[in-house]
């Protein structure tokens, strides 16, 4: 697996989908930059509809897309909301490139088979997908350490990267944003699908939390 990193975008949204939903699981996905299919051969990649980085390449992952919180099970639900971000992201050069996941319980950080299957779909079209846990041990408002845990698919298992790896490119950075958003109670504004289903007039792009995120940089 390429190197994995996260953008201060793409960090903050899932601390901040956590935080709304304290009491509940929440989950959404990742979204990368899809390679030019030039440059896509020039790694040895295919002509897959998501073209992976290949060995020597990081995979940076721009955005993120909160999907549900509390019941995450729904097939009907997840394929629809699937549907649309893959359109959403064919519209804007992106791919599907990782799987996010915070459980409910405090001190549950592992990948149930929702988070599994999820991930796995995703990695049949990026081959170097990416499965995340939020650790909520580590969450905190100060956000002092980095809260994740990142999971690669190996011989069609996920298995735990090094827990030390520093997957945001200016951690300090991150912190201070991530930290003025949770003081700030951004939280507050952010949309998930649910939100979206619930009323239609909701973006689940979240253009105000992008714009906060890009005003704090």
């Amino acid at each position: 697996m390429p190197d994995f990193r996260l953008t201060t975008q793409a960090y903050c949204k899932m601390l901040l989908h956590a935080a709304k939903y304290p009491q509940c699981a929440v989950n959404g996905v990742l979204v990368a930059e899809k390679l030019k299919r030039k440059e896509a051969q020039s790694h040895g990649q295919g002509q897959g509809q998501g073209q992976a980085p290949g060995p020597g390449r990081a995979v940076l992952c721009v955005d993120c897309v909160p999907l549900f919180h509390g019941t995450l099970a729904l097939a009907p639900m997840l394929e629809v909301a699937l549907t649309l971000v893959d359109s959403w992201c064919k519209e804007n050069s992106y791919v599907i490139a990782g799987y996010y996941q915070a459980n409910e319980r405090l001190k549950d950080t592992s990948p149930n088979q929702v988070a599994e299957k999820v991930a796995s779909r995703i990695a049949e079209s990026f081959s170097d997908a990416a499965l995340i846990m939020v650790d909520n041990h580590k969450f905190t408002m100060e956000c002092n350490e980095q809260s994740l845990i990142v999971y690669e698919h190996h011989d069609n298992k996920w298995r735990c990267t090094d827990p030390n790896t520093d997957f945001c490119e200016d951690w300090s950075e991150v912190q201070r944003i991530a930290a003025c958003l949770l003081e700030s109670k951004s939280y507050d504004s952010l949309v998930d699908f649910d939100n979206h289903l619930d009323d239609l007039r909701n973006d689940w792009t979240n253009p105000e939390i992008n714009k906060a995120v890009l005003h704090l940089c």
